[in-house]
């Protein structure tokens, strides 16, 4: 398995939204919306961002507050990253567009 995938599938590691021009909650609402998000590995030497293809049914907005900028969203989606399917799946909260996340391997 490729080197970067194998680390990022191990344990949680910090990430954050990764939003141009302005990195708002209402820009991060706005990707949302359209079911495709850009996450950052901010632990990988520069940063590993990856764009990602929401899964509707397996993410989770609930705990979200949209308006006021508060609590967590939970986000799932699948991508190819170095030739390998994963699924990526983070925490981001509202307040600071930062969290945790990892990538789990989809056997082929």
């Amino acid at each position: 398995m490729n080197e970067l995938v194998q680390r990022l599938s191990q344990g949680n590691h910090p990430v954050e939204a990764s939003l141009r021009p302005e990195k708002t909650v209402a820009a991060f609402k706005e990707s949302i919306d359209r079911s495709y998000v850009h996450i950052k590995f901010t632990n990988t030497k520069g940063g590993t961002e990856l764009g990602v293809k929401l899964d509707p049914e397996a993410s989770d907005f609930n705990s979200a507050d949209f308006e006021r900028q508060t609590g967590k969203v939970h986000l799932v989606g699948d991508l190819t990253l170095n030739y390998v399917k994963v699924k990526c799946i983070a925490d981001i909260d509202l307040k600071t567009l930062a969290g945790s996340g990892h990538l789990e391997p989809i056997e082929a």
